[in-house]
């Protein structure tokens, strides 16, 4: 079992959006290395850590699996898409997806706590110019992040 770090801005996709919605397609990555990780790296059962970025307090907000193996992104088909890609086709797709289940809303473990932690120094999101909006999470910290989400 591997497990990601999944950016998500909350004014398009909450937690409480995704808990809303048993199967939820992320689509919309247009990162090659991001992409990747999708195709390449995910697998049904991953876990993953639910975060909201771009907001006024970015952080973990709720836990998360992968429910599907990565697939053909449609938006990059449609003209009518901001995520429309004019050089994807249908025989040829540029751009991944996966569908996520949400588990479960946490309290928000922020950016600024995550920080703090020694055990998470090495964590990809907390990297200096890291922007990827999905990150490998390494077993321990997956288990120290579950710690302090345990935490009030």
């Amino acid at each position: 079992m591997s497990y990601w770090l999944m950016k998500s801005e909350p004014d398009e996709i909450s937690i409480d959006d995704a808990l809303a919605t048993p199967n939820l397609p992320w689509f919309g990555v247009r990162n090659y290395q991001a992409r990747n990780f999708m195709r390449d790296g995910m697998q049904v059962g991953d876990g993953v850590l639910f975060y909201h970025s771009s907001c006024p307090e970015p952080g973990i907000a709720g836990v998360a699996e992968v429910v599907s193996t990565a697939y053909p992104d449609d938006t990059q088909f449609d003209p009518k898409s901001k995520y429309y890609d004019p050089k994807a086709t249908q025989e040829n797709p540029r751009w991944m997806m996966v569908d996520v289940r949400a588990l479960r809303k946490t309290r928000l473990l922020s950016l600024q706590e995550l920080r703090t932690v020694d055990a998470l120094a090495d964590m990809v999101v907390l990297k200096k110019g890291s922007r990827l909006s999905i990150t490998p999470v390494t077993a321990a910290e997956w288990k120290t992040v579950m710690k302090l989400l345990d935490k009030k």
